[in-house]
């Protein structure tokens, strides 16, 4: 791939590599691409983490398994071969946790029947995947190029992915793109300088909506690393959105009603935050299950964190972070698999039931 400014990217798998800050190796994978070594570089690239990575480097063994066996793994094998450690605990569960059941909500409060929409810090695309199931055009943008890699085999094969660095501008084959939907979610904390992508993603979404969910409050003692804000300084930043409580957003969803915003003064004490903003964001709609509940017909499996029907966590950090939240009950008698329907609306609202991708 080409930008704007001429420079010229890796593209494997439709995922474009344009990583500013990983030039050298962007130029190493374009020299294998050339010589017709794709695994080599394809291998390569899936062992670049983002800088906050503390985990080990994945092996290059694994990797080189990863690539050769990938029509065959399912997406915990991958992460396993990935070397992914919580953050594989993180995305195989992502479906129930409280943060994205939050996410969806807030898009739901302010749906607009978006045509396109793109979202920074995707991950392996939880959520391309839901606006892909109702027609949405979705693009996904995220600074490790393993996550996207993961999201076109196993999540979300249809989304255009590129793996950029938001720190560094221009973001090459984005600068002057507009979308319907703009999203950030769970990833905003990590991001810096925030005033400079914060501008970006206003400019990307000047005809239509941006949601940043799931800001982390600097004065509530959150386990994640990253560089978390107050309400009155996310106000600052955006003086113009609407600012709610991301745990009044998950039990929003829940109980498929209108989510109240609130003034900073009132959220000093909360977890997290979820912003609103934008040409069309007025007062907020109803949590309408319209993104929350799979069509109809869809098949659903029991939330695999049922183990002989009660919850067991993957691990006790999961269980401090995701737990206090979860929506879903300790224990469930829950069928085993299910076809999405009016009958099962209220059992994937609470995440004892969940569309989940094939090969999860």
């Amino acid at each position: 791939m080409i930008d704007a400014a001429g420079e010229r990217w890796p593209v494997i798998d439709d995922v474009v590599f344009a990583r500013a800050s990983r030039r050298d190796l962007a130029r190493t994978a374009l020299a294998l691409l050339d010589n017709g070594s794709w695994h080599e570089a394809l291998i390569l690239l899936l062992a670049d983490q983002d800088d906050w990575w503390t985990g080990p480097t994945a092996d290059p063994a694994a990797l080189r398994q990863l690539v050769e066996a990938q029509d065959s793994l399912s997406l915990r094998q991958a992460m396993q071969l990935l070397s992914w450690g919580p953050v594989a605990d993180y995305f195989a569960h992502r479906w129930s946790d409280p943060t994205f059941v939050a996410g969806i909500a807030l898009m739901e409060a302010h749906w607009d029947e978006p045509r396109t929409a793109f979202e920074l810090a995707c991950g392996i695309g939880h959520y391309l995947r839901v606006l892909a199931s109702r027609g949405v055009v979705a693009t996904g943008a995220d600074v490790v190029f393993a996550k996207l890699w993961v999201a076109r085999h196993w999540i979300a094969p249809a989304a255009e992915l590129i793996c950029l660095d938001a720190a560094l501008h221009p973001w090459p084959t984005m600068a002057d793109r507009r979308f319907d939907l703009v999203a950030c979610h769970d990833a905003f904390y990590f991001l810096e300088p925030k005033d400079v992508i914060v501008a970006q993603l206003r400019r990307m979404s000047e005809d239509g909506v941006l949601v940043i969910g799931h800001v982390h409050n600097r004065e509530w003692p959150n386990l994640s690393a990253g560089a978390a804000l107050t309400a009155s300084e996310l106000r600052a930043m955006l003086p113009d959105a609407l600012i709610y409580d991301d745990a009044e957003l998950t039990r929003t969803a829940l109980r498929r009603d209108i989510p109240k915003p609130s003034p900073p003064q009132d959220l000093r004490g909360v977890e997290a935050f979820s912003v609103a903003l934008g040409r069309k964001v007025g007062r907020p709609g109803a949590a309408s299950g319209h993104l929350a509940l799979p069509l109809p017909g869809t098949k659903l499996r029991r939330n695999p964190l049922y183990q002989n029907g009660a919850v067991v966590w993957p691990s006790d950090r999961y269980a401090q972070e995701y737990g206090p939240r979860a929506t879903y009950p300790p224990a469930t008698a829950c069928p085993a698999e299910a076809v999405a329907s009016e009958a099962t609306a209220q059992l994937v609202l609470s995440r004892e039931m969940l569309d989940l991708p094939d090969r999860w």
